[in-house]
């Protein structure tokens, strides 16, 4: 079997529920540094590789905010041991207190 066969099978194996959860501790992890910043960023959507949030506060204008979602990105790679794609959707979030 090819690594990307393997790789395929392994994604398989993540189910939605643990995919959601795992995602939304990743951005939890990061939402101290980004709300310190006045920034925050939330779980918009799950689409197959695709996950979207939305940014908001400082993050909205942030210079460094590709920066802030490519390391979240790797992050959420690392822990989800598959590709995934972080997309920041327009609009402000609604900000958890």
């Amino acid at each position: 079997m090819g690594l990307k066969a393997e790789r395929t099978k392994q994604c398989s194996t993540i189910e939605p529920a643990d995919r959601e959860r795992i995602v939304r501790a990743v951005l939890d992890e990061s939402r101290p540094s980004l709300r310190r910043d006045g920034g925050d960023c939330e779980l918009v959507a799950i689409d197959g590789n695709k996950i979207m949030v939305r940014l908001a506060g400082a993050c909205m204008v942030c210079k460094l905010a590709g920066t802030t979602l490519a390391t979240i990105q790797a992050r959420l790679i690392e822990r989800l041991g598959e590709f995934v794609r972080l997309i920041p959707l327009p609009g402000a979030a609604k900000v958890r207190h």
